[in-house]
């Protein structure tokens, strides 16, 4: 009975000893062994900018302080007539033309334009002519031209240039009268052979 309970003990004994030989097992995967805190498991840093550059955080954009470029400015328009003549330059035929423009200031230079351009089986008396300035102030309307060598006419081509002009431009109610210069310069003549008034008066 003695002889048992010492092989008991030593056996327990043995066995305690070869306990304390084994290895620590490697934690699990998220688990903590008490003796590393750090769990393998990184976490995204939220300021680093993804792949295209971009940093995690959203702008805002203030729609009203956003203008958007693409919006063209509304036009006003007008009906209005012009005056082109044939190629024997024997009379005035009046053409309703439709004119665009941004701003009323800018409604006489589009009228301009619309008599150098002229319609088909029509010729125009101006289409050659430079246009350097046109001003409406106190009902006067100063037009300030240059004439090209090759937009000179003959005196009778000249007497119609003048009046396709005035009928064009005097049709407007706030045109009271027209003055037409010359780079910048009261001149007799047009062309060399009509003599202008300064200015026209309706």
């Amino acid at each position: 009975m003695k002889k048992t309970g010492w092989m008991i003990l030593m056996l327990v004994f043995m066995l305690g000893l070869a306990g304390c030989g084994d290895k620590p097992q490697a934690s699990a995967p998220g688990e903590s062994n008490g003796n590393n805190t750090d769990t393998g498991i990184t976490a995204p840093d939220a300021a680093e900018p993804d792949s295209s550059g971009a940093s995690g955080a959203v702008e805002t954009v203030d729609p009203e302080n956003t203008e958007n470029s693409s919006v063209e400015p509304e036009m006003l328009t007008s009906t209005i007539k012009v005056y082109f003549t044939d190629d024997n330059l024997d009379k005035l035929t009046a053409v309703e033309r439709e004119i665009s423009y941004p701003a009323e200031t800018d409604k006489y230079e589009a009228a301009f334009t619309a008599l150098q351009t002229a319609e088909p089986g029509t010729l125009s008396l101006w289409n050659k002519i430079i246009l350097r300035q046109v001003e409406l102030k106190d009902g006067l309307l100063t037009i300030d031209i240059t004439v090209p060598d090759e937009a000179r006419l003959g005196a009778g081509g000249e007497a119609l240039a003048v009046d396709a002009l005035l009928q064009t431009f005097f049709q407007f109610d706030e045109v009271k009268q027209l003055e037409l210069m010359v780079d910048g310069k009261t001149e007799e003549t047009l062309m060399g052979h009509v003599e202008l008034e300064h200015p026209y008066s309706k």
